[in-house]
């Protein structure tokens, strides 16, 4: 009988697989230019208004694909169009081998990338160890000001901002995940949706407009932001308003969740959404193993979900990605799209501050520092569909856990760049001066920015504030060479040192704990202010 069930699993594999999934590009887009002198066809009023707060032009990427070329590709005899990429310029398509290499053949065709990458004549791996595994750490909690969630917050110093009425107001993020089940009727989503905040969303796997279905994965990041529960759990970013996009099969691990993934990107590009948050990750662990990545892949610039989220990020926007739960295993790396160059990837730590075992470790195959922050991950306070709060471990959370935050952050300073935003949240992390592989640059410190003496003024700023290991003063590129000279409560000169636009940061370790004042000159520029040092 085993020999028997092995031939059928053998048949049932080979149908299953016949048809490949490759990625079909294109050349050209013929009718670009109508697109980029009308950018109201393609982009909102509020994602044209982010391009241009943040000096960014139009381009190509922007232009929608070529609608004759996507129908002739539809026609072609046994070929399936599952996803499309005006960004990439590809269609996501599946056939058969012979099918899909008669595409070649096409004037407009530029190549053809089989998911199969040994086919080429030329893996998801999960940010939760798994997304059904999430429910089995659920636990009753205890309560403290902000209930059971007040150290994943009070961690990053978020609550500085909180208590600054920086909540996240007019800023919107989108969570890319498998599914939101219970958002619509579960009590710690409640104040969201009585104050309008869920703007919409779609289902990109079902192609249906209802997101309030798959898997329960997505609810439970989004009430790590969103949810509200007085003296039980209150997410980090409660005012922000979110679109909610399902790109995740939940049931099978497939190549086709990349295109899904990149195209409501595009969409949240569309939108005029400021972050997206995605606590998804792709590497090995595919039902086809023949779609697995490996670690070579991870360089920023091979995966297509990665290459779509370096895209997003010249649109304006933030890209925050779990780094992954695989720090125990053999292969311990970061995965596609934290690999990513600009994207910001999260580690998590537990509630002492220590990283968690499970989390995903850097390089990227390239020699960057990666994961790029850390945030609480173990142990993690989350709603699940039917509004009870518990815990579970996880990147997962520790990404949108930072993506709030962040969003609180870009509230304060509305004028930023999505650049000048990131540089923020990396350099106030607590190992800026000493990153590594396995915490990055650490934990950053959001209350910095307002705290004390923070920038007050646009053209000079002193931040992290308080430190514990270093303070960055930034200053407007008219002044040339500066001095910082810093002295204790007792007007005793503890610290002096020269600075420059290049060498703009000054160590505090050698300080103790306690309040301090700095005076800083340069070219008759004449600054004072106080310094808290952790």
């Amino acid at each position: 009988m085993k020999i028997h069930y092995a031939v059928l699993f053998l048949l049932i594999s080979t149908v299953m697989f016949s048809q490949e999934d490759v990625w079909v590009y294109f050349n050209a887009k013929p009718n670009a230019q109508i697109y980029l002198n009308s950018p109201s066809l393609i982009l909102s009023q509020r994602a044209q208004d982010r391009r241009t707060n943040q000096s960014i032009a139009l381009n190509f990427t922007d232009a929608p694909l070529e609608t004759t070329y996507v129908a002739q590709i539809k026609s072609s005899t046994g070929i399936t169009v599952l996803a499309k990429s005006k960004w990439l310029n590809a269609l996501h398509i599946q056939g058969s081998q012979a099918n899909i290499l008669a595409l070649k053949s096409i004037s407009f065709v530029d190549k053809v990338v089989f998911a199969n990458k040994s086919l080429n004549l030329t893996g998801k791996k999960a940010a939760e160890t798994k997304i059904s595994q999430t429910a089995e750490k659920l636990n009753t909690t205890v309560n403290y000001n902000y209930g059971s969630s007040a150290n994943q917050i009070q961690m990053l110093n978020g609550h500085v901002l909180h208590q600054q009425n920086y909540t996240g107001t007019g800023k919107i993020i989108a969570v890319m995940d498998a599914g939101f089940p219970g958002v619509n009727t579960a009590q710690p989503f409640q104040r969201l949706r009585d104050n309008n905040l869920i703007l919409g969303g779609y289902d990109y796997v079902s192609r249906k407009a209802n997101f309030y279905t798959g898997g329960s994965h997505g609810t439970l990041v989004l009430s790590t932001m969103g949810a509200y529960k007085e003296n039980s759990l209150i997410g980090t970013a409660p005012d922000a308003s979110y679109y909610l996009f399902r790109t995740e099969i939940d049931a099978t691990e497939e190549p086709l969740e990349e295109s899904l993934w990149v195209e409501a990107a595009e969409k949240a590009d569309s939108l005029g959404v400021d972050i997206i948050t995605t606590s998804l990750g792709y590497f090995a662990q595919r039902d086809n193993p023949n779609y697995n990545y490996t670690y070579s892949d991870m360089n920023g610039a091979t995966t297509f979900i990665s290459r779509g989220a370096e895209i997003a990020f010249s649109k304006g926007m933030i890209v925050v990605a779990a780094a992954g739960n695989e720090g125990g295993q053999t292969e311990k790396h970061i995965g596609g799209p934290a690999d990513a160059v600009s994207v910001i990837a999260v580690g998590a730590v537990n509630a002492a501050k220590a990283r968690s075992s499970f989390s995903s470790i850097g390089p990227s195959y390239d020699g960057r520092i990666k994961p790029d922050v850390m945030a609480q991950g173990k142990d993690a306070v989350i709603s699940d569909s039917s509004g009870n709060i518990g815990v579970s471990d996880g990147t997962s959370f520790s990404c949108p856990i930072m993506a709030g935050m962040i969003a609180c952050l870009w509230q304060a300073f509305p004028t930023k760049t999505n650049q000048e935003i990131r540089n923020m949240v990396i350099q106030s992390s607590d190992k800026y001066l000493t990153p590594d592989n396995n915490y990055g640059y650490g934990i950053p410190n959001f209350g910095t920015t307002l705290t004390v003496d923070s920038f007050v003024n646009d053209n000079f700023k002193v931040y992290p504030n308080p430190a514990s290991t270093h303070i960055v003063f930034s200053f407007s590129n008219e002044i040339n060479n500066g001095k910082v000279s810093i002295y204790s409560v007792l007007g005793q000169k503890v610290l002096d040192k020269k600075i420059t636009e290049q060498n703009s940061v000054v160590s505090v370790e050698s300080l103790k704990s306690g309040l301090y004042f700095y005076t800083f000159e340069a070219d008759g520029f004449h600054k004072t202010g106080k310094i808290i040092k952790q």
